[in-house]
């Protein structure tokens, strides 16, 4: 549950009020604010409204329609963990749905999409852990690699972007992407000249083939991810991080490519191409299934566009790495 504040003018309670009985949530009430004085600025009062998951997003979209072109009016979103006495039960929408607002939702996953000395720093590291993990054949070493994940953030901004049309977070987030794929790729390259590539390390090899298993899974964790992300479930990424990890297939790049193996090298960049476009792909599709769009008409048909064309791209890609994926077994077996 949410507490959907609005701090604003005495004029404009009677409307939140009007809006709170409108959208049937679980409680509001008023905070009036101190007295006016004869010299100071008008004082503001707040209302809080006690929302159901189900019914955030809307309660926010009313809101905002009516106070979005007043100066001065603050919207903020308080997080509930619980309240007594408990709420009935209601019949609720059984089509999946985000528990958390698409204004929440922004700044969770626009976080991860920002090119920051802190982002740099995590590529760095995670990179320097994946390359001596992959090189030591050391599972726990590898795994936490993983656990450190920087490069999942930028693609699940990517597709959220697409899915609420806003081409700035999207261009943040494939700069973002594509620089820190690049300084992985670099590093795993420069580890790799320094520290020759032992071809018996299980991890390292095991990075440098792909099959319809690897698609499978590449899809359904970008799918948990955006599931964990929206239902608030944060603590289940820790697991979808390990099991679509973008660092080690990059890292094995690296260091095959430095080593001159060229046919394992051509493995791991399928693989991490596999990663990529499956996690996107699966991503624009919760995110569309679970309703994420803008609040207004023109916005709405604006994404509607991005929408259908990062489908397509995504999807084309995937057809594409599905054949590619079909051909290199075949000459692994041959």
């Amino acid at each position: 549950m949410r507490i959907i504040e609005v701090v604003t003018d005495p004029g404009h309670v009677d409307t939140l009020r009007g809006i709170a009985e409108q959208q049937d949530i679980l409680d509001h009430w008023v905070l009036p604010g101190p007295p006016a004085e004869d010299d100071g600025p008008p004082p503001r009062w707040a209302v809080r409204m006690l929302v159901r998951p189900a019914r955030q997003q809307a309660v926010l979209d009313a809101v905002q329609q009516a106070m979005g072109t007043i100066e001065g009016a603050r919207i903020n979103i308080i997080p509930v963990e619980a309240t007594l006495p408990r709420p009935p039960e209601v019949e609720t929408d059984r089509r999946a749905s985000a528990a958390r607002s698409r204004e929440e939702l922004y700044e969770k996953i626009a976080a991860g999409a920002r090119w920051n000395s802190t982002y740099l720093l995590l590529v760095i590291l995670s990179t320097v852990v994946a390359a001596i993990g992959l090189e030591a054949d050391s599972v726990a070493v590898v795994i936490g690699a993983m656990v450190i994940a920087p490069l999942l953030g930028p693609n699940i901004a990517l597709a959220f972007a697409s899915a609420v049309g806003d081409t700035a977070l999207a261009g943040a987030a494939l700069r973002t992407n594509l620089g820190g794929l690049a300084l992985a790729l670099g590093l795993s390259v420069v580890f790799g000249l320094l520290w020759p590539v032992d071809l018996s390390s299980h991890e390292l090899m095991l990075r440098t083939r792909v099959g319809p298993a690897d698609i499978a899974l590449a899809l359904a964790s970008g799918a948990a991810a955006v599931i964990s992300l929206t239902t608030g479930l944060s603590s289940a990424l820790v697991g979808v991080m390990v099991a679509v990890a973008l660092l080690p297939p990059t890292a094995t790049l690296g260091l095959m490519l430095a080593s001159g193996h060229h046919g394992q090298a051509a493995g791991a960049a399928l693989l991490l191409a596999v990663n990529i476009v499956c996690v996107n792909l699966a991503a624009k599709v919760v995110f569309l299934v679970q309703g994420v769009r803008p609040r207004t008409w023109y916005e709405r048909r604006k994404a509607r566009q991005s929408t259908w064309f990062y489908l397509i791209f995504w999807l084309v890609l995937f057809a594409f790495l599905a054949l590619a994926v079909w051909a290199w077994q075949r000459l692994a077996t041959a």
